[in-house]
């Protein structure tokens, strides 16, 4: 494929080339879908009202279809800034008080890891549908029975990874998976920052209860806190799971007392021996957020949302310069030997994914889809699937960085993972 036809496909294509039944978690979040539902609403409690519950209540005035009624969290000074934003909401301090709550019908949970399984489970008891925080839970068992309890109660169950409604991804995963670029031959992720990831706490006293993310009997770090997001790129666009993964990681600047680690890399290996890799480091933020998916006639740069083809034609400017090298024209001694920038990057300067402008991330649109599923009823699927194993890979790679061992996800946690 020349550049021409190149641009021609993926450049000019917006979401209309993509088949809706290749993505069913998306109905709610068409118009048909919209529209479908009227002036119904889903009436919705939020446990955990810290900056990313928060975040989720300022996305939720923007979905017709949801209504906050409750609102719950142990923190006083959160309470009070989430009930600014929704002050008709009722307000909890016990979630077990929001669960006995007749009048919410669905629960987001936005708490702490350690608390999710606990509150998840106790929320299906109560016949609530569920939006949990990812990851799904701290350990791969509390993850397994979250699952099977979820799907045995009759209840929507979303996990948010906000990718799976991204419009940027939707599009290059359909191509993917079609095999338009060639087949998957590496996928990278990384995600750099350049801070402590600490939190100023009023009193010491409630330094673990602001800091959970820092403290191992609450979080297991990076690789839950940011990989979950990014291992989901590797399952979506190979359509299985790795076979394996090893790691390594350690506190390598911010020895604040902190017990989780500030860097840390794992390489997970897919059945036909494609690699994935997840690595971070909050001591240097150069390279900021990537998330790449390279396959023989592309590369994907799915956080900056262009593609690259792998052999562009070359533009006359080059063929020029290569017809000047043949000709001995740069022959100085200075041009003599290896050149690494020959090998390091390619020259196409690459097409956006999206023709038009594509602003968020998917969380409104995952929002928009938990209401429509939960005032339907109805669970769409491969959505849970997915984060399900999201949520098991990055929980595997954090336990074969501090084993030290290279780790496969046990039997006992497999479910079926069908085509997604």
């Amino acid at each position: 494929m020349d550049r021409r036809e190149f641009v021609r496909r993926f450049g000019a294509m917006g979401l209309a080339g993509i088949s809706l039944s290749a993505f069913p978690w998306l109905e709610g979040c068409t118009r048909a879908g919209k529209d479908a539902l009227g002036k119904e609403k889903v009436r919705l409690g939020l446990v955990g009202t810290g900056s990313r519950g928060r975040y989720h209540l300022g996305n939720l005035k923007m979905v017709p279809q949801a209504e906050v009624v409750a609102l719950c969290d142990v923190y006083r000074p959160n309470l009070d800034m989430a009930s600014a934003i929704f002050p008709e909401a009722r307000r909890y301090e016990d979630y077990r008080l929001l669960l006995d709550d007749s009048g919410v019908d669905a629960v987001i949970i936005a708490v702490p890891l350690h608390l999710h399984y606990r509150i998840a489970i106790d929320s299906f008891s109560a016949g609530k549908h569920v939006l949990c925080e990812k990851a799904m839970a701290y350990t791969m068992e509390e993850c397994h029975d979250m699952y099977m309890k979820g799907r045995a109660s009759g209840k929507v169950f979303f996990v948010g990874q906000q990718r799976l409604f991204d419009a940027k991804y939707i599009k290059v995963m359909d191509a993917v998976r079609k095999g338009e670029f060639g087949p998957v031959v590496n996928v990278r992720n990384y995600w750099f920052r350049n801070h402590d990831w600490r939190r100023t706490v009023p009193s010491p006293d409630l330094e673990r209860h602001i800091n959970w993310r820092l403290y191992r009997e609450y979080s297991r770090g990076l690789m839950t806190e940011l990989a979950c997001h990014q291992l989901q790129n590797g399952t979506w666009a190979m359509g299985m799971l790795p076979e394996k993964v090893m790691g390594t990681g350690g506190i390598v600047y911010w020895n604040d007392g902190r017990e989780v680690f500030d860097s840390v890399c794992a390489i997970y290996t897919f059945p036909n021996g494609v690699n994935m890799t997840f690595e971070s480091v909050i001591a240097n933020r150069h390279f900021g957020m990537g998330e790449q998916i390279l396959c023989k006639d592309a590369t994907i740069d799915l956080a900056g949302g262009r593609l690259y083809m792998e052999n562009p034609k070359p533009r006359s400017g080059i063929r020029q310069m290569i017809g000047d090298i043949e000709k001995g024209i740069f022959s100085n001694p200075v041009f003599a030997g290896t050149s690494w920038s020959a090998e390091s990057a390619s020259s196409d300067p690459g097409v956006a994914v999206m023709p038009e402008k594509a602003d968020g991330d998917g969380s409104v649109e995952m929002l928009q889809a938990f209401c429509h599923s939960a005032i339907t009823g109805q669970q769409p699927p491969h959505v849970l699937e997915e984060a399900y194993y999201a949520s098991l890979l990055c929980l595997l790679g954090d336990e074969a960085i501090l084993q030290g061992r290279t780790l496969s996800i046990p039997q006992e946690f497999m479910i079926d993972y069908g085509k997604s």
